[in-house]
């Protein structure tokens, strides 16, 4: 199986860097994340009422093409139903664990008749810098997610939140590798996202960030959605 080569660079505490030319062949997207079970159980209800089915369990993983993985700055999606949510992620390579951000790009009405299949078949965004897991860690609740679209012309908060309201990412490789830094080599998985502000909704343009507070940091891409024509 031939692997997807992204290439990334590690931003180094000491303010160098470092090139990363990764090579992915499993790639995993972490979802229903949430640490307050009532929330999620909230939020489980309010997708049932637009049609998309219950998770069996939670947190729920589900396999994507790594090939569906890129660092470039337009993606394609299949009408205009698609949108966007940033996440923290993590790559395992030549032994060590990253952490970086993209965008779980997912087709909103695909989604009601197969999550699986609406995760499948969009590209998914990763921006071409990361960390070194290790020197997150220790403050890893600290990080903020965010995410902007263009409405009207306008640059629009769209998420915004610290990453403590999800699973922490060794509570996530326990349960999904059996055993916390449990991915292997050529492992990527997203680690779930934050609600969106003023609803799930398109945008042609979508920017992603997470930023380290402590340490004074940002990781962040953005990409357009070239909406290609649906038959109807």
């Amino acid at each position: 199986m031939s692997a997807t080569k992204l290439s990334v660079t590690c931003n180094l505490v000491t303010g160098q860097s470092r090139p990363l030319p990764v090579e992915i062949d499993h790639a995993v997207i972490a979802g229903w994340t949430g640490r307050d079970p009532a929330a999620v159980q909230e939020h489980i209800v309010e997708l049932q009422a637009l049609g998309v089915a219950p998770p069996k369990t939670t947190p729920e993983f589900y396999r994507v093409s790594a090939s569906r993985l890129t660092t470039a700055s337009v993606i394609q999606s299949l009408g205009a139903a698609s949108s966007g949510e940033a996440e923290a992620l993590l790559i395992k390579h030549d032994g060590e664990l990253f952490v970086g951000v993209g965008s779980d790009h997912t087709d909103r009405d695909l989604e009601a008749h197969s999550l699986r299949a609406s995760k499948q078949i969009c590209d998914k965004p990763v921006a071409p810098e990361a960390w070194l897991y290790a020197d997150v860690h220790d403050h890893w609740d600290d990080l903020i997610l965010r995410s902007f679209i263009t409405e009207h012309g306008q640059r629009v908060g769209y998420q915004e939140g610290k990453v403590s309201v999800l699973r922490h990412p060794d509570e996530l490789m326990e349960k999904y590798c059996g055993g916390p830094n449990g991915l292997t080599d050529g492992s990527l998985m997203f680690c779930g996202t934050c609600p969106v502000i003023g609803g799930v909704r398109p945008s042609a343009h979508f920017e992603i960030q997470l930023e380290d507070p402590i340490l004074g940091r940002r990781l962040s891409h953005t990409y357009d959605v070239t909406a290609l024509p649906d038959g109807s």
